[in-house]
């Protein structure tokens, strides 16, 4: 009984240091060495209203815009709630066929070359807020010409809108990218 007792002593302290004490202890760390991160990367516009995150994508439809790679997740795209790819494998005909009507979604859009594969194959989370630098300057022409703007000039913003990214030399955020092409538009 008493080794019951010590057990349940022991399980019941570590409950409340485990379950609470360290994450609240962790939280308050990250709130104060990494406040923005911590708070979720959010991206707001010019009145302060959370129009975003650096770290989940959104679905970008519009001609205008720079699209995002496609979302997995499920009840609607970049669901954080929902997060995780599709399991299709390479030779699965739903992703063969998801794979094909995007391509031609694409060069129904006006896209022409090569297509990078983060334009029409979803991220592993399904919340990828980051494209490739190909994949971003292959739609160049088409937000250009949506926009009435050159093509040098989007480009140009396309380039001075690279962040580090672990995974890949040059990346793009989208909704970043996005929001300084409306202000460009704006001017």
């Amino acid at each position: 009984m008493r080794s019951i007792r010590g057990a349940v002593v022991l399980f019941a302290i570590l409950f409340v240091i485990v379950g609470f004490v360290y994450p609240l202890v962790i939280t308050l760390i990250a709130g104060v060495a990494f406040p923005d991160q911590a708070g979720g990367s959010l991206i707001r516009d010019d009145q302060g209203s959370v129009i975003g995150s650096h770290l989940i994508g959104q679905n970008f439809s519009a001609p205008s815009y720079f699209q995002s790679r496609p979302s997995a997740t499920t009840v609607r795209a970049f669901n954080g709630m929902a997060s995780g790819g599709s399991n299709l494998g390479p030779t699965n005909p739903v992703l063969l066929a998801q794979v094909s009507a995007r391509i031609m979604a694409l060069r129904a859009a006006g896209v022409s070359g090569p297509v990078p594969a983060d334009l029409v194959m979803s991220s592993a989370s399904g919340l990828d807020p980051h494209l490739s630098l190909d994949a971003a300057l292959i739609q160049v022409p088409v937000v250009a010409r949506a926009r009435n703007l050159s093509e040098d000039r989007v480009r140009d913003l396309v380039v001075s809108q690279i962040v580090p990214d672990p995974t890949s030399p040059y990346s793009v955020n989208v909704l970043s990218l996005n929001m300084a092409l409306d202000r460009i538009s704006e001017m």
